[in-house]
């Protein structure tokens, strides 16, 4: 039976007066502000307005997200980790106040082929839409991904490719660099470069020896880290299973059972965006970086024909993996348990030469099935289920 593991960050069973002033704060430990449901759940949140009981936990707030962290399908397993602010967050001010996420930092940066001492940006949910027409011109470019539009309406040629992808952080170098180069860089003239940054955020011009510069430029070549973990089933309102009631149930200290993990969404939301992101940081002159959960790697490596672990590497390559782990922490949890046990999976994205040669496996082995079933198989699963049609060919 699933139950919460980690509520507000902290395990469910510690009752401490510190996890408890963590809860009915609502906060989020890993990035030191209030919980915002993991950036993707918004269905999550509970409306304390209406509950009175809620009221006496969490005050006059009228709204809280479900502060669930991961969960434990079964007594004593690793937990699965369900928040994406749980496993990295990077949406902080100053990385050296994060107290829980030091280790995951270090371990980041320092697979990052950038000389020490750069000064780096961070950009979260970057997203990025463009359409391409037949003739290779592009036609519309967006900086946030843009659903539900009608190609025809807005004139866009139906022979043309759309990029359009959302990122969930970049890291690039920042630092002064001339109008020229800022201008070369956006494709822009000067002028149009110049007025460009005056109408954004956090960009300044200065003048030295009568030549303009721009502060904190992005330069060089980009990192995307994506963050993958794990979702959960829908659960069943019924039997209080669904995150929401769920999480109601354990904050008042009841007796709760939580959903249980939806192991192929979670194979099938990585492998559409793997190949992809991964080949066009390669294209940007960078690299793509999944921070994942050693639970999430196991998995794939289960249930594909792409066994991760055999990519253990020491430096990047086209497709690369940054797994963490809980340990042996989770066994008698006490306080925010911080992640250890990194390690970096990498390898091409493409195989050379025959597919299922042992010296030429590649990420693409992740769209293979890990068996094949015989026919009989298939043939007995068939007689145990009546067709429910017949057809004759013509």
């Amino acid at each position: 039976m699933s139950q919460i593991f980690e509520l507000f960050g902290y395990p469910i069973n510690d009752r401490s007066t510190e996890a408890q002033a963590n809860r009915r704060r609502a906060r989020c430990p890993f990035m030191e502000r209030d919980c915002d449901g993991g950036g993707n759940r918004p269905q999550s949140a509970v409306d304390v307005s209406k509950n009175e009981t809620l009221k006496g936990v969490f005050g006059d707030r009228s709204l809280v997200h479900a502060g669930i962290c991961s969960l434990q399908l079964t007594p004593d397993s690793r937990p699965w980790i369900v928040c994406p602010r749980r496993l990295l967050s990077l949406n902080r001010k100053n990385k050296d106040q994060n107290l829980y996420q030091r280790e995951l930092d270090t371990a980041l940066l320092k697979v990052l082929d950038y000389q020490p001492g750069t000064r780096l940006g961070v950009w979260s949910e970057v997203g990025l839409k463009y359409t391409e027409t037949g003739d290779g011109a592009i036609m519309d470019v967006e900086v946030e991904p843009v659903s539900n539009v009608d190609e025809e309406e807005e004139g866009v040629d139906s022979s043309g490719k759309i990029f359009d992808y959302r990122f969930d952080y970049i890291i690039m170098p920042i630092g002064r660099v001339s109008l020229a180069s800022a201008a070369n860089k956006l494709g822009l003239s000067e002028e149009e470069t110049r007025a460009f940054l005056k109408r954004q955020k956090g960009y300044s011009m200065v003048v030295e020896n009568l030549n303009e510069y721009v502060d904190d430029f992005p330069y060089g070549y980009p990192y995307v880290i994506e963050i993958m973990t794990s979702s959960t089933s829908g659960g069943n309102k019924r039997k209080r299973t669904t995150i929401p009631m769920a999480f109601e149930d354990a904050i008042l200290g009841r007796a709760h059972t939580a959903p249980g993990i939806n192991y192929r969404q979670v194979w099938a939301r990585m492998v559409s965006q793997l190949i992809v992101k991964s080949e066009v940081a390669v294209g940007w002159g960078g690299k793509t970086i999944w921070i994942v959960q050693d639970t999430l790697i196991d998995y794939i490596s289960k249930s594909t024909a792409l066994d991760i672990h055999s990519f253990a590497a020491k430096q990047l390559s086209e497709v690369n993996m940054l797994s963490f782990a809980y340990g042996d922490h989770y066994k008698n949890p006490s306080g925010v348990i911080g992640l250890t046990d990194t390690k970096l999976f990498a390898g091409p994205i493409a195989p050379e030469g025959l597919k299922n040669s042992d010296k030429n496996r590649s990420f693409l082995d992740i769209l293979r099935t890990p068996i094949l079933p015989s026919l009989s198989r298939l043939t007995s699963a068939l007689v145990q289920k009546k067709f429910i049609n017949t057809l004759e060919t013509f």
